[in-house]
């Protein structure tokens, strides 16, 4: 084949490849117990399910939808996509673990399903270790009936001068009680006054549900000067956020002088 074919067919194939947004999900082992193996297949980005099948035949006994994921039409659907990545055997039970780190016990009589947020437990620490103004403000009042801080990821808030009026805010991981979208509480420093974007109201390309996001940092002012002139990289009037999807896409959160915008950086 002529350097010009070569050519001609990774062109043909670069748009596919660019559109590979996540890596594909871990092979979960199957488990075996009382001659009954346990499946995850994870072939489904849409829900997280698993199978029975008798060990000897293979016939499959019986299937199992442990949790589906909600798809927003406006973003790339394979980075909302999640799957079991783990499963086993516990006092008789069928333990799965999602890649949100959620745990599923199955009964295996009844089927069962009973649930747990291995995250949950470093809530209560996560809440403590904040800033008391900020834990008052988020956990009184018609905020802490609606909304409640999240420990999905670590750090579960940061500090920096988001505004850029010389006093510190904080931005908060929060939950919506009601729908269980994930986002952001942006505490102003000075006023005390809340901004919320997800967890129910949306923002740019990231909706109205952050539960895509699996990891964020501040973005400083300094650096957003040393970088000015980059492409998407916005004039900055104080510390931003950069929130990603690992291997997917990240933007920028900032204040624009009137009110909390979208940056897109990658997708």
């Amino acid at each position: 084949m002529t350097q010009l074919g070569v050519l001609l067919l990774s062109l043909l194939f670069l748009p596919q490849l660019a559109f590979a947004k996540r890596t594909a999900p871990v092979r979960v082992n199957p488990v075996v117990y009382e001659s009954i193996r346990y499946v995850a297949p994870n072939d489904d980005g849409r829900r997280g399910y698993v199978e029975a099948r008798n060990v000897a035949t293979n016939k499959k006994l019986w299937e199992l939808t442990l949790f589906t994921n909600r798809i927003d039409p406006k973003l790339e659907e394979d980075v909302q996509w999640v799957f079991i990545k783990a499963l086993n055997i516990q006092d008789g039970r069928l333990v799965a673990i999602s890649e949100r780190g959620e745990t599923y016990q199955i009964d295996l009589q009844t089927k069962e399903i009973t649930q747990s947020d291995s995250r949950s437990s470093a809530s209560s620490e996560a809440i403590t270790n904040m800033p008391d103004a900020v834990k008052k403000t988020l956990t009184n009042g018609l905020l802490g009936k609606r909304y409640a801080p999240s420990s999905r990821m670590n750090p579960s808030y940061l500090e920096g001068d988001f505004d850029g009026d010389g006093k510190m805010d904080t931005a908060v991981l929060i939950k919506e009680n009601s729908t269980g979208k994930v986002g952001i509480a942006i505490v102003n420093g000075t006023t005390g006054k809340v901004t919320i974007l997800g967890a129910g109201i949306g923002i740019g390309n990231g909706g109205d549900d952050f539960e895509w996001m699996d990891s964020w940092q501040v973005y400083s002012k300094a650096r957003g000067i040393h970088t000015a002139g980059e492409v998407n990289v916005p004039h900055l009037h104080g510390d931003a956020l950069l929130v990603e999807k690992s291997e997917a896409a990240s933007a920028l959160i900032y204040w624009n002088g009137k009110r909390y915008v979208w940056s897109q950086q990658g997708d």
